[in-house]
């Protein structure tokens, strides 16, 4: 699964990164602990290029009663994505890409859990893959939220967690972002796991576990 990460990178490096001069956020700070319902930097794809902007993590789906269901779709299955009705009409529109450059999971060890932060080699931002809905209140209000897509871990994640997010390649980030891109099938083959080689892992502080928390030292290496 994927329940914290980070993104600890200036504006300027994201707009660079996704080739974007188009940014709604206006109040930005790296975060070294993202957690759901927390409002996350987003990259969505338009006819006029990439757009980043911010969606708050925990999918509440348009035709949702009300937004209190949404600290319970912080990820989805992408196995299952053409299974289930929401999640099968977002891949066909509302795709995104969600910035990192790096997530945190939870080793099992004999005397209790170990936090992880699992990074590329090289450092740099990668992209998870996301959906996006929009929801309406009663009173007209919208509400942008996101999910972020998990598959199968590889070799790396496999003694952390059976799950991971789905990190896209470069060459398939425009892909993904395309909004004429209507063929699910190809879009599900595109959701696998990352190559581990390209990754690595290392323990950090418990006091991640804290979502009140959010300072660089999380992020740095144990011992």
């Amino acid at each position: 699964m994927c329940g914290r990460y980070t993104v600890t990178v200036t504006m300027e490096e994201l707009m660079f990164r996704y080739l974007t001069g188009d940014s709604a956020i206006i109040h930005y700070a790296p975060t070294y602990n993202a957690a759901p319902v927390q409002f996350i930097p987003a990259v969505v794809g338009s006819s006029s290029g990439n757009r980043l902007g911010l969606l708050r993590w925990g999918l509440v789906p348009s035709w949702a009663k009300d937004d209190k269901g949404g600290s319970r779709m912080i990820n989805a299955r992408a196995e299952s994505l053409l299974e289930k009705a929401s999640f099968k009409r977002l891949l066909g529109s509302r795709r995104c890409l969600i910035p990192a450059d790096g997530f945190y999971d939870w080793k099992p060890q004999e005397n209790g859990k170990q936090p992880m932060r699992i990074v590329l080699r090289d450092g740099g931002i990668f992209s998870m893959a996301g959906l996006y809905d929009i929801w309406m209140d009663p009173q007209g209000n919208r509400l942008s939220t996101c999910t972020i897509i998990t598959t199968d871990s590889n070799e790396l994640m496999a003694d952390i967690h059976d799950r991971m997010p789905v990190i896209l390649s470069r060459e398939d980030e425009q892909e993904w972002l395309r909004r004429d891109n209507q063929d699910l099938p190809a879009l599900q083959k595109l959701l696998k796991p990352y190559a581990s080689e390209q990754m690595r892992a290392y323990p950090v502080s418990a006091a991640v576990g804290n979502v009140r928390n959010n300072y660089r030292e999380l992020t740095e290496e144990l011992g």
